[in-house]
């Protein structure tokens, strides 16, 4: 791989710039694979979340506040937004809510998920594509690192 400078140059690089370039590049990424089975982000949180859930299923508010910060400012992010989630999945059939307001992934839905979590997978591949854990590891920890020392703060589930 070519890259834009050499390593001094790089060293002078603005962190703003190549941090948010990547998130771009990454999230468009993810988004276009899970637009392959008709899906956006918030319903595939939803999805995801009701995999391996027992019968019980999941609490619909419960769900909603965890996801609600889950990746925002995404389109689609915050309670409103997963509310609209969690309908669009009800109205497709792919989730099933019962009168105590707990959430069920449907045949239908485990089936969408496990295609697109397959395909999810295949796109991460590809973003990680030549990069050692190692090297992987080591960005983040800078990442974080840099977060730390300007009082932001980070999570990921």
């Amino acid at each position: 791989m070519d890259y834009s400078h050499d390593d001094a140059g790089l060293a002078r690089q603005p962190i703003g710039y190549w941090s948010w370039a990547a998130h771009e590049a990454t999230v468009t990424h993810i988004r276009s694979a899970l637009a392959e089975h008709g899906l956006t982000q918030p319903p595939w949180w939803v999805l995801n979340q009701l995999d391996g859930a027992d019968e019980e299923g999941r609490d619909r508010a419960e769900l909603v506040t965890m996801l609600s910060g889950y990746l925002a400012p995404a389109p689609g992010a915050g309670a409103d937004g997963m509310e609209e989630a969690v309908e669009s999945l009800l109205e497709r059939g792919l989730v099933t809510q019962d009168s105590g307001a707990r959430l069920r992934a449907t045949r239908e839905g485990q089936a969408l998920r496990d295609k697109a979590y397959a395909r999810v997978m295949r796109a991460s591949a590809e973003i990680h594509e030549g990069i050692p854990e190692a090297e992987f590891v080591a960005a983040l920890k800078v990442l974080q690192r840099m977060i730390h020392n300007v009082g932001g703060k980070a999570w990921h589930h």
